[in-house]
């Protein structure tokens, strides 16, 4: 599909306005933070179903559900106020390749951001760039780690320094840091700015985002998710990532 640049922005304009709807909340992830109102809550919660969200999106959202049932649906309260012996009851759970040991090690790693590193938000602020959050996804991982884990749990946190499209985590500051009127996204995250967001981009994403020529990479990794970023950003230097519902809406629902 060959469109010239204005009419390109005009469809997928016209797109956003469609799927960025609060009517899509229920069957989408961001289901699960919305179930919250405190600052604190929406974002621990959010990083968690963000975590777990590959696969199909009904056990994403039935899953991410019962890790809240077993933090006791005060995710934040859980976190910093946690014992060992409260980690216990997490035994049994999974999701995908996600296990319970991958769970405990998420919470303790929270709870040591939470209390020793000012929060996820306090990371992201201190290192991103004027221009771009991949940096700090990189330290995040980084300081995630800083605790003895298992080596299986290094895969379950994405490193765009180490080539990855970094999907979920991107969706996931697409959540805490855009802010509009909709009232899908939260723009809870003040400190950062919408404009150095990066699009989630996964083979849904990514195959509608060539068909319409705005990546000719082939890989959906971070070269791609760069070369889309720029594209973008040239059709709305302050919101580029809105485009994510546009991309989303035509993969999923329309087959695009």
């Amino acid at each position: 599909m060959e469109l010239n640049n204005v009419d390109l922005k005009e469809f997928l304009d016209e797109k956003v306005n469609k799927y960025n709807n609060c009517n899509f909340i229920e069957s989408d992830p961001i289901s699960i933070p919305h179930s919250y109102s405190e600052k604190e809550d929406i974002e621990i919660s959010g990083f968690l179903t963000a975590t777990i969200s590959w696969g199909n999106r009904k056990m994403i959202i039935r899953n991410a559900k019962r890790m809240m049932e077993l933090l006791g649906n005060s995710p934040y309260d859980f976190i910093v106020n946690h014992k060992d012996i409260h980690l216990e009851k997490l035994d049994g759970f999974a999701h995908r390749t996600f296990n319970a040991n991958d769970f405990i090690y998420f919470i303790k790693a929270l709870q040591y951001i939470y209390k020793k590193k000012n929060g996820l938000e306090g990371i992201f602020n201190e290192y991103s760039t004027k221009d771009s959050l991949q940096p700090a996804i990189h330290q995040l991982k980084n300081i995630f780690f800083e605790l003895p884990h298992p080596a299986r749990t290094i895969k379950h946190l994405s490193d765009p320094f180490k080539g990855s499209a970094a999907k979920k985590i991107n969706m996931y500051l697409r959540w805490m840091v855009r802010k509009d009127d909709r009232g899908v996204d939260f723009g809870i995250w003040n400190s950062i700015s919408p404009s150095i967001l990066s699009c989630p981009l996964d083979v849904h994403s990514g195959n509608v985002a060539r068909k319409l020529g705005l990546i000719t990479r082939k890989q959906d990794d971070s070269k791609a998710v760069f070369e889309l970023d720029m594209n973008l950003r040239e059709m709305d230097r302050e919101d580029p990532v809105k485009y994510d519902f546009a991309l989303f809406g035509l993969g999923v629902f329309e087959g695009f």
